[in-house]
């Protein structure tokens, strides 16, 4: 094998929301547990216990199904902020044994590991002291699955391979024999879509799929991204492409009691300035915002629509183009009840590198008018930091089940713990 075997350790929490959960209550321990947005059996689990995937629910079961599967199922609402301080201390456990190259979501991270640590007896070594670092100093229910091998990747397979608490070495003794044991779609990056493109490409397994050429795994993906998991298969050490944020946004399925459109209307400008609070603290502008709508019911109608101008990130100017797309929606599908609100500002730009609207800037009063605005918000940030969330608002805000409103954490971003106390 041309590639150093033990070259990078991988590292995947197991069940961590349900985890941090039975953490911190003792009732749950060893009980079947579901996460929740919220109390209601038409929601869907967003995470669950080992106890809970031994009835078949996993992410995305409804919550009335997982009922039927587990009688005795127990839903807890989610707690983001808990799970974000969590992820901290973990990370800062984990740093104490083996350096941190990426952090990919909340419950995962990777260490490309130190030249002295690239044996296998040593490899091994630091992942069961990681192991034991966790349940020691964070806690018994926090476990983890590690997968070590020659390139990221592979070790974040390898971590799928041996759940709950797993630790998996692939090298030359077992590779690619061991990746021929896997279903396509256990290799990460292999969907329901990527799958039946292989299917028309007469690829059924994982064994077809290494011994394709490379030129032949780029034409079935359609980009190099093909040819770079090919090689990434064998071993090879690729380095990832950088990604930048394009975008800022929150959206919200709606409380029960937050459905009716002018309380929806509330949640939705609660939204707004959280996203443009979190513009503000990446000292970006946006010149677009957008607001996507939908309505309850299996039959309820969608609306979808943006507008452009000058980049700001006050919480005025956003506030307003909410207003005047708010109007649209409720003109265009008159809702009665609404379930999901979602606002975004996009079409970023970093402070030095605005392009303002050459009319707005030879206005003197509409410029000035920007900088009050932007001097307002930003010290209204100033007041909720010293102070506590909420200390100085705009206007009414919506009480949720959760205690917060639109930060949450998503599949590759963790909020920052500021976003909470907003």
């Amino acid at each position: 094998m041309p590639f150093e075997p033990y070259k990078w350790l991988f590292l995947d929490l197991n069940s961590f929301f349900a985890s941090v959960e039975q953490q911190e209550n003792p009732r749950l321990l060893g009980r079947p547990v579901a996460i929740v947005p919220l109390g209601s059996d038409s929601t869907c689990a967003i995470a669950a216990s080992q106890e809970a995937k031994r009835y078949g629910i996993r992410t995305g079961t409804r919550i009335y199904d997982a009922k039927k599967l587990c009688p005795d199922l127990v839903c807890v609402p989610a707690q983001h902020d808990l799970y974000v301080t969590y992820h901290h201390k973990i990370m800062a456990e984990i740093i104490r044994h083996v350096p941190i190259n990426k952090i990919w979501s909340i419950d995962e991270c990777s260490s490309r590991l130190p030249p002295a640590q690239r044996s296998e007896e040593k490899a091994r070594a630091v992942a069961l002291r990681i192991k034991e670092g966790l349940r020691r100093n964070i806690g018994s229910t926090i476990t983890c699955s590690i997968g070590i091998a020659p390139n990221g990747y592979l070790a974040k397979v390898a971590t799928n391979m041996q759940k709950p608490d797993g630790l998996v070495v692939l090298d030359e003794s077992c590779l690619p024999q061991r990746l021929f044991d896997l279903d396509l779609k256990d290799l990460t990056g292999i969907n329901t879509a990527m799958k039946l493109r292989l299917a028309r490409a007469g690829v059924f397994s994982v064994r077809q799929f290494y011994n394709l050429a490379p030129k032949q795994a780029r034409a079935v993906w359609g980009s190099v991204e093909g040819e770079r998991f090919w090689y990434r298969l064998r071993g090879a050490d690729l380095p990832d492409v950088e990604t930048h944020s394009s975008m800022v946004g929150h959206s919200r399925i709606l409380d029960p009691e937050l459905r009716a459109p002018d309380k929806a209307r509330l949640v939705a400008r609660r939204l707004t300035i959280k996203a443009a609070g979190r513009l503000r603290r990446m000292d970006m502008y946006a010149a677009d915002f957008a607001l996507a709508v939908r309505e309850a019911g299996e039959d309820g109608e969608r609306f979808a629509s943006a507008l452009r101008a000058t980049p700001a990130q006050d919480n005025f100017t956003f506030l307003a183009a909410l207003d005047q797309l708010w109007q649209e929606m409720m003109l265009e599908i008159k809702p009665w009840r609404i379930k999901k609100v979602s606002v975004s500002l996009y079409n970023l730009h970093e402070i030095g590198r605005v392009t303002r609207d050459l009319f707005d800037e030879a206005v003197p009063e509409i410029r000035e008018h920007q900088q009050k605005n932007e001097k307002l918000s930003s010290a209204m940030d100033a007041i909720n930091r010293k102070y506590g969330a909420e200390s100085i608002r705009l206007g009414v805000s919506p009480k949720t089940q959760a205690g917060y409103v639109g930060t949450k954490i998503a599949f590759s971003r963790i909020p920052d713990i500021a976003e909470f106390h907003e």
